[in-house]
């Protein structure tokens, strides 16, 4: 698998929107991006939360 920096990636969900996508939608989409990434790499480091102790928390609220 091929690896891709941050900008790459970044350019190329920008090229994959229509032209006329506006501005909010693109830092949207960036941001979404960035979240993915984080959780990726949060992944692949072990720092997840079992789906059953999360449902408890937020069940708590």
């Amino acid at each position: 698998m091929q690896s891709h920096t941050a900008k790459q990636e970044a350019l190329d969900v920008i090229q994959r929107l229509p032209d006329n996508t506006d501005i909010e939608e693109i830092m949207y989409r960036l941001y979404v991006l960035e979240n993915i990434r984080k959780g990726q790499e949060d992944a692949a480091q072990g720092k997840t939360q079992p789906a059953e102790e999360l449902l408890k928390d937020i069940q708590s609220w």
